[in-house]
């Protein structure tokens, strides 16, 4: 079983690669998972720097002591993955984003598609985003990941046909499309960009405008996935077409 993963902001490790993981992770660490001397831990800052350590001990119920030898960097993976997520209805948000995350998706985009039932206002959308940010941290340590996705600002439409005027491959999951995303030429370097759309579907205009931005209409499967659940399938098949789960 691989070591399980605590988020840290530093490496600074004191006289003989002393550390100590305090605050909530190191009460998880020490009260919840009940670690003892001897066992394996892996500390990252989820940008792409971790170091192996072994638990040495711990102090209170809060504090736990880590002999740490050397910090690596885990470069980023190419192509980069990027799913711009229409908003789902309630907790599926969540779910997109943990499976996401668990799948290697790089980067999510919440996106306010003209049929989103719905809407992130205000104080509301600040906490809706707090927490699509939050699953994607726990995620990540979940599983085992050291360089977590991005969870950028909520989207326009317009902001969306930016982003995916810049993309090596533009794609949006649609009916209309007259080819699988499963034959789609994939770029062996830069960033994929997929668009997942709400429940009730991307309007026509968003596809034009889409369309406009060099984006192509693909089809995932025979099946109609919910929004929730349709950015995770495709991620994992692109993932495992571009050779990053080899």
């Amino acid at each position: 079983m691989t070591a399980p993963v605590f988020v840290v902001e530093h490496f600074h490790a004191g006289e003989g690669g002393r550390y100590v993981l305090d605050g909530p992770e190191g009460r998880h660490a020490v009260s919840v998972k009940r670690l003892r001397a001897g066992e394996d831990v892996v500390l990252t800052d989820g940008a792409g720097r971790w170091a192996d350590c072994v638990v040495t001990g711990s102090e209170g119920k809060d504090r736990l002591v880590v002999h740490m030898d050397s910090v690596s960097e885990e470069p980023a993976e190419e192509p980069r993955l990027t799913v711009v997520q229409a908003l789902p209805k309630g907790d599926r948000g969540e779910l997109a984003v943990e499976t996401m995350t668990e799948t290697g998706v790089d980067a999510i985009v919440p996106w306010t598609a003209s049929r989103c039932v719905t809407q992130w206002k205000g104080e509301r959308g600040l906490k809706a985003l707090a927490k699509w940010r939050a699953t994607a941290r726990e995620a990540g340590k979940q599983s085992r990941r050291v360089r977590f996705p991005e969870v950028a600002d909520a989207m326009t439409t317009r902001q969306v046909a930016a982003l995916l005027a810049k993309a090596d491959l533009a794609a949006v999951l649609h009916e209309s499309g007259d080819e699988p995303l499963a034959t789609a030429e994939l770029p062996a370097r830069g960033e994929i960009v997929l668009v997942i759309g709400p429940e009730g579907g991307v309007s026509p205009e968003e596809l034009t405008l889409f369309a406009e931005a060099g984006a192509r209409a693909y089809r995932l499967g025979r099946s109609v996935l919910r929004t929730s659940t349709a950015g995770t399938a495709a991620a994992a098949l692109l993932l495992g077409r571009t050779g990053r789960w080899s």
